[in-house]
């Protein structure tokens, strides 16, 4: 029974020769089982030649496909006070319709009338300028009468100078005709007196010669008076032309200074008018402020500063709004070492959260509830989870996506690579080889210098 003797039975006498043995040794047992078994490795055989499509799996979230369009949060450009809401959560709104009404905090700018009083300002300012103005052009036209005045003056001492050159002249002549009277008077009274030594001329003769003489001597000393006189007087005018250059040079010169004072002070004013004019358009504005407004038409999402009386800083978040109209797109996100086989424009096929889908990565052609998409950006720098983001939109060619899609629910995504079979595709995930470098049989040139820059 147990076969353990070396006297083996089966071996020395054939069973198969007795109708027990062959009805036991030639049976074919699980005839249906194996015949089973060969088809099923025959069909196995065949599906490891079936072409597979390599692909590229990532995880991303539904969002819009223009920044514009994405949910934002309305933020306050001042400090303020919450005063009232015109809206309540979920409301529709239209852009610029107002959302809430702000008060101010700041005590520089309680003042209600703050625009009109600044407006008063900027007028009185502006006359200070316009008289300042006047000013400067009186004394202008003071230093044009100052000149014409000095023009006046500096003739009518040329003209005295002139004269006083001319006396001067006639005068040296004078005394010149003096000195030749002297030296003829002399030399007459000389002749006379030899006459007179040798008796050819009377006493009365010599006497008259000798008052002529001194006669012509007092002439002499007169003349030469006066031609000192006429001198003095050139000299006195030449001062008196200096004095009076001097004169208008000073009176023009703090006419001057009082016009520059003026200008000075004009343009202090206008500084401050262009100040003034400065805070009145931002008072303006920061009025037109404390009312916020929605930026675009959408739908009011969450309030993040609920109540009244509730004080915020500026740029603080108050209020999320979602734009009414956006088009739709999908941020996934893929491994660095799978960024170099996703181009520009290429297919991708997107699996909706809450969306039943029968997904076969591998067979497109088969899979269910999948919708179509094509990239349309691919980050240049890598995201905080250690992975490439890829932005990808809706494709024209394939079904439209459901309208019932939000923004901000979940996706999944299968990027379509290369053909291979299945056999290969076996062997490269057992050896976690990468797939293989994918080059689109439509992509140009150009299309790969876009994609680089």
């Amino acid at each position: 029974m147990l076969n353990i003797s070396h006297n083996q039975l089966n071996k020395k006498v054939p069973l198969s020769s007795f109708k027990s043995g062959k009805d036991i040794f030639n049976k074919n047992y699980y005839k249906q089982f194996n015949r089973f078994l060969l088809v099923a490795a025959i069909l196995g055989l065949i599906v490891l030649f079936l072409p597979w499509t390599q692909n590229i799996t990532g995880n991303g979230i539904v969002t819009t496909l223009k920044p514009n369009q994405r949910p934002q949060y309305i933020q306050s450009q001042i400090p303020g006070r919450i005063e009232e809401w015109f809206v309540q959560e979920g409301d529709f709104v239209n852009e610029g319709d107002t959302i809430i009404r702000i008060s101010e905090i700041k005590s520089e700018y309680f003042d209600d009338k703050l625009v009109e009083r600044t407006n008063q300002q900027i007028q009185a300012k502006s006359s200070s300028v316009s008289a300042y103005q006047e000013k400067v052009d009186a004394i202008n036209r003071q230093i044009s009468a100052i000149k014409n005045e000095q023009q006046l003056k500096l003739s009518q001492a040329k003209n005295k100078l002139m004269q006083a050159r001319l006396k001067v002249k006639s005068d040296s002549i004078d005394f010149e005709a003096s000195k030749t009277n002297i030296r003829i008077a002399e030399t007459q009274f000389n002749r006379i007196q030899t006459l007179q030594n040798e008796g050819l001329k009377a006493t009365k003769d010599v006497e008259e010669k000798r008052l002529k003489l001194q006669e012509t001597q007092a002439k002499l000393i007169s003349q030469e008076n006066k031609y000192l006189a006429s001198q003095n007087e050139l000299i006195n005018t030449q001062i008196e032309l200096s004095r009076i250059n001097a004169e208008y040079a000073d009176k023009i010169s703090k006419a001057q200074s009082d016009m520059f004072t003026a200008q000075s002070s004009q343009f202090d004013t206008e500084a401050q008018v262009s100040k003034l004019e400065n805070d009145y358009t931002n008072y303006k504005v920061r009025n037109n402020l404390l009312y916020v407004t929605a930026p675009q038409s959408g739908y009011i999402n969450k309030a993040l500063r609920g109540g009244i009386g509730v004080t915020f800083k500026e740029g603080e978040e108050l209020v999320g709004i979602m734009p009414a109209n956006y088009d739709l797109a999908v941020e996934t996100f893929i491994n660095p070492i799978d960024l170099p086989l996703l181009h520009l424009h290429e297919k991708v096929r997107v699996q909706f959260d809450g969306w039943p889908a029968i997904v076969f990565s591998g067979w497109p052609n088969v899979s269910y509830g999948t919708y179509g998409a094509k990239v349309i950006a691919i980050e240049r720098f890598i995201s905080d989870n250690g992975k490439y983001r890829i932005l990808l939109a809706p494709d024209e060619n394939d079904h439209k996506w459901p309208e019932a899609i939000r923004v901000g629910s979940g996706a999944k995504t299968i990027a379509l690579l290369e053909d291979v079979p299945i056999w290969f595709e076996l062997w490269r995930n057992v050896n976690s080889f990468p797939p293989n470098y994918y080059q689109p049989k439509n992509t140009t040139k150009s299309d790969l210098k876009d994609s680089k820059k």
